[in-house]
């Protein structure tokens, strides 16, 4: 496999820095099965392209979807 075509993978920490949520929400999103990772040996690494998709996933998932509204 070349460079060019070699994908890259992120780790659970970086993955959570990305998306601005805790370790314990990506943990989950992959126990679930919203993000695929791949476990080597007791750590997991998430790819750049699949966070993307899971972003654009959700991203569709709320438009159209009425903003959280504070008044009472």
């Amino acid at each position: 496999m070349n460079a060019d075509k070699r994908e890259s993978f992120l780790t659970v920490a970086e993955v959570a820095g990305a998306m601005r949520v805790s370790t314990a929400t990506v943990y989950r999103l992959v126990k679930v099965r919203e993000i695929p990772a791949v476990r080597f040996g007791r750590s997991y690494r998430i790819s750049e392209r699949e966070v993307g998709d899971y972003i654009a996933r959700a991203s569709l998932e709320t438009d159209g979807q009425p903003e959280h509204s504070d008044d009472t």
